[in-house]
């Protein structure tokens, strides 16, 4: 039996009875497959929401630099997870915001990182000076380690974003490098890079050769800059 949009009337103070009439619900699914499509859409939705308040009470220093940076690292690691479930239907995520009139500027750049903004962009709160020989050691073993892996022959996505990650954090605990120094812009951008892409993705032997360089390039300014210092 089809279905057909109920009625009824209902008397008015003047004039005669008025008929309202409601059309059945509408049902975004017919199937179990497609309702598990649209709750994957709705996770992924409410994950880019909550990333965008999450950024904001940062700025406002509504939440500790801690609470941040757990929270921050749990949704982008959600938000991978959630992407990849609806890789088939949206193929562009701000094509999917547009569809669904999101706007949460914050979050795609976040997103696009692929790290919290207490790892790109440091504070110094909580540095400890007396530990500089560390975090200078620490940091040229995480360009060692990475461009070892270069050369090993490591080009899949999720073997090199955690080695860029901790590589980009080592550089911001030593704070005697300035603010604008390149090695962070090259480690950022390759970050993006990698963040755009699957985590089962492989580098080509371009990026590959491209990578090493700016990593040597980094590493060279790096030693430049403590040699600078002294």
């Amino acid at each position: 039996m089809a279905n057909t949009p109920a009625s009824f009337s209902y008397l008015t103070a003047y004039g005669p009875p008025i008929t309202a009439s409601f059309s059945p619900e509408v049902r975004l699914y017919t199937n179990n497959k497609d309702r598990e499509k649209y709750e994957n859409l709705a996770d992924l939705y409410a994950i880019i929401v909550t990333m965008e308040h999450l950024e904001k009470a940062y700025v406002r220093d509504s939440v500790t630099a801690d609470e941040y940076t757990q929270a921050c690292a749990r949704l982008i690691a959600q938000y991978k997870t959630a992407l990849n479930l609806v890789r088939d239907s949206v193929t562009d995520v701000e094509k999917f915001m547009n569809e669904y009139k999101l706007e949460c500027p914050a979050a795609v750049n976040r997103f696009k990182i692929g790290v919290p903004a207490t790892i790109e962009h440091p504070t110094g709160a909580g540095h400890d000076n007396s530990k500089f020989a560390q975090y200078v050691a620490e940091t040229v073993h995480h360009f060692i380690t990475t461009m070892d892996a270069l050369k090993l022959g490591m080009k899949a996505v999720d073997e090199l974003h955690p080695m860029l990650g901790e590589l980009m954090q080592s550089l911001n605990n030593v704070s005697s490098l300035p603010a604008d120094f390149e090695g962070k812009a090259k480690v950022r951008n390759w970050l993006i890079t990698l963040n755009g892409m699957k985590a089962c993705d492989e580098i080509d032997e371009g990026q590959i050769r491209q990578l090493l360089f700016d990593l040597e390039n980094a590493n060279n300014a790096f030693y430049r800059s403590l040699s600078d210092k002294n």
